[in-house]
């Protein structure tokens, strides 16, 4: 976490194709990295490219990984991680970070399929994620994800993930959206699941929205404004582990580039709020 966050300032916002030229023309000042998918942008060329470009060499960046399919049982696609890593090299990318799933199984699901919590599933994935890193040749963040269904379930969520940072010994991506997507649709406690992470590894944070089906069942969209509750929970992870690069994901129902912007202000006022708290307790 320290050298990350040594790295980064602290709020960020998932870089988007939609705002990319208004964003290289109007820098936010209350945005200080920002996340791409390499997927969607290591063969891009021409007048977007050259933006990109700009980008990167004004601002810090991250990556966040599609495709590489953590868990799947196919070959892990080493191709793809060394363009990953000749991509973060040429844009000076100061971190690497893929979903706790997998997304293929003798082709592409299209989806973010849950890994099942066993221990044979934690030695297999975290197999692949040290030989990501030995390839990279430094530790990449790993995402806690949204999940409707545990299949063949042996151990607890947390348990699960914990065991496979521990195992894989590769960094967090905490997404706040998903713990407290989890703990309605599956009914444990958020704050709970917030204690038990190894807070020393957190990278940095996702924050963003989603969809409520009914009071017991919310569904992961990014595709909507970030929830009180959700904020709440921000807050939480701060008070217990300090303040770390949080990040705003919106992937769909993009709105202006304003709105976005206050949403990050928000991360930062919830910082700051800490920040004010913690230096009021040391005075």
């Amino acid at each position: 976490m320290d050298t990350v966050s040594n790295l980064l300032e602290h709020t960020g916002l998932g870089l988007r194709r939609s705002f990319l030229k208004e964003i290289v023309e109007n820098p936010a000042p209350n945005v200080s990295f920002y996340e791409v998918a390499p997927e969607n942008w290591i063969t891009m060329g021409g007048k977007r490219g050259k933006q990109f470009r700009s980008m990167t060499e004004r601002f810090d960046f991250v990556c966040h990984g599609l495709s590489l399919s953590l868990g799947s049982t196919d070959p892990l696609d080493e191709k793809f991680v060394h363009d990953v890593k000749d991509f973060m090299r040429e844009h000076h990318i100061k971190l690497y970070s893929e979903h706790l799933s997998y997304c293929s199984h003798e082709g592409h699901l299209y989806d973010l399929m849950p890994i099942p919590f066993t221990e044979e599933a934690v030695a297999h994935v975290a197999q692949r994620i040290r030989r990501v890193q030995d390839i990279l040749e430094q530790k990449i963040a790993v995402e806690n994800v949204s999940y409707y269904a545990a299949p063949g379930q042996e151990m607890s969520e947390i348990d699960f993930f914990n065991a496979v940072v521990e195992q894989a010994d590769c960094d967090i991506l905490l997404d706040i959206n998903n713990v407290y997507v989890n703990s309605i649709n599956h009914g444990y406690d958020a704050e709970g699941f917030l204690r038990a992470i190894p807070g020393d590894r957190i990278a940095y944070a996702h924050i963003a929205g989603h969809y409520v089906e009914a009071d017991d069942f919310l569904i992961d969209t990014h595709g909507a404004d970030v929830t009180d509750p959700v904020w709440t929970l921000l807050a939480k992870a701060y008070e217990l582990y300090g303040v770390f690069p949080t990040l705003l994901e919106r992937d769909f129902n993009i709105p202006a580039l304003e709105v976005l912007l206050k949403e990050v202000d928000t991360i930062q006022s919830i910082q700051n709020a800490w920040h004010t708290q913690h230096q009021q307790k040391s005075a």
